[in-house]
């Protein structure tokens, strides 16, 4: 009886995360959303850092609360040589995909503005730890462990964590969309095969971080001749040319 209600318990703090999820924008530590010049200055961060305390926080306390985390949901590292091995290699794999989008297009890797590495990176890394706890920890367990088919229980979970992301909302890059879904597919077959979120963990992270840091943008890369450093170029002169004043 005991077990159970803490199974019921631990049930109830996974949909308070999914719900904390589909409200990260409101803290700006929404994964998908587009750094601005000065997220690194510490009173931008206090929305940011209470989002990230009350998600760890969540996931710490399914740790305790249910009686086998590690098993029943998968919130462990799982087979750790393998599980580190498979992680390095799917986020190599989102690396080369991060270079293939920049090139697409800009035909060019574009680096950010060094004012944003200090807010974007912490947030794609701390984002990508409680979406793979919620997600493919707690969401896909409760799955597997209610007996659903684990390549369905893969798809739900994939789904779920699209929606939550609100990668298919109105205005949102497509290609933005069909990545986040295939990061769901892929991260969630690698936890079932590793029994742990290590890997998927690891691949997450290095496939996000680096999307940030070839083209610039965390979710909503724009396309070749549209950037606001695009326009600013062709306000200015070409180098070697001086702007000449009218005179009246």
């Amino acid at each position: 009886m005991e077990d159970t209600i803490r199974i019921l318990i631990a049930l109830a703090l996974t949909g308070l995360l999914i719900l904390l999820r589909l409200d990260a924008q409101r803290f700006g530590a929404a994964e998908y959303d587009e750094p601005v010049a000065g997220q690194g200055r510490l009173q931008a961060w206090s929305g940011r850092l209470a989002w990230y305390a009350l998600g760890i926080g969540i996931v710490v306390a399914i740790l305790f609360i249910h009686p086998n985390p590690s098993v029943d949901l998968r919130l462990d590292v799982g087979d750790r040589g393998g599980g580190i091995f498979l992680g390095i290699a799917l986020g190599l794999a989102g690396v080369v995909q991060a270079l293939g989008l920049a090139w697409y297009h800009y035909r060019r890797i574009r680096l950010p503005d060094p004012s944003m590495y200090l807010g974007a990176i912490p947030n794609e890394i701390v984002t990508a730890f409680i979406d793979e706890a919620t997600f493919r920890g707690a969401v896909l367990g409760y799955l597997l462990w209610a007996g659903v088919d684990p390549n369905l229980a893969i798809l739900a979970q994939a789904f779920a964590y699209t929606l939550a992301t609100r990668a298919g909302a109105p205005g949102r890059d497509r290609y933005m969309f069909v990545l986040t879904l295939a990061i769901g597919l892929v991260a969630g077959w690698a936890t079932v095969a590793t029994n742990g979120i290590a890997a998927a963990f690891i691949g997450h992270a290095m496939t996000r971080v680096a999307v940030f840091l070839v083209t610039g943008h965390a979710g909503s890369p724009v396309p070749r001749g549209r950037d606001k450093e695009d326009f600013e170029k062709r306000r200015t002169a070409p180098d070697g040319w001086s702007p000449v004043e009218r005179t009246p």
